[in-house]
């Protein structure tokens, strides 16, 4: 048994001190000891991506990320986006277009949204789709998603509407 270690990160604005295994997984922490359920573990290896977050701005797997490797650092969950209590931008224009089906793969899917967002604020289509790589649905067929990130685009979040 490896002796626990102190880690100390802020989630979705939160500074948070915890002792954790080394072995343990950011997605295992999130879900586990902080309660933050959003974020979904499916495969275990880095190939889906519904674990998505964010760690300092860019997109990770959380389900293979180290907790460890957190320290110090910033992440991002689906919890972290709506903020004063309306949806982001994104979350709405997922909403507005449909991009979800059973809604498993949502949450990794709006955060590599975030990523792509914050990187390129008016993405191509190409942009997009690449950014998306990583994660997989297999209910929506794609097109919707693209669709909704690209009106999260265009839309200027004021009053959390797509395409306003």
């Amino acid at each position: 048994m490896h002796e626990a270690v102190e880690v100390r990160l802020t989630v979705n604005d939160e500074t948070r001190a915890l002792r954790i295994e080394p072995r343990e997984t950011l997605a295992d922490v999130l879900r586990d000891r902080l309660s933050l359920t959003g974020t979904k573990v499916s495969c275990d290896a880095q190939v889906c991506g519904a674990c998505t977050v964010l760690v300092d701005g860019l997109a990770v797997s959380s389900c293979t990320f180290l907790a460890a490797d957190a320290d110090g650092r910033s992440v991002r969950t689906v919890e972290g986006l709506a903020s004063g209590g309306r949806l982001s931008p994104v979350q709405q224009a997922f909403i507005d277009y449909a991009a979800f089906q059973c809604g498993f793969c949502t949450p990794g899917m709006l955060m590599a949204a975030t990523a792509i967002l914050e990187e390129h604020p008016r993405p191509t289509r190409e942009q997009v789709v690449r950014g998306l790589e990583g994660n997989l649905c297999r209910c929506t067929g794609y097109d919707p998603i693209i669709v909704a990130v690209l009106a999260a685009a265009v839309s200027d979040g004021s009053d959390g509407e797509a395409g306003s």
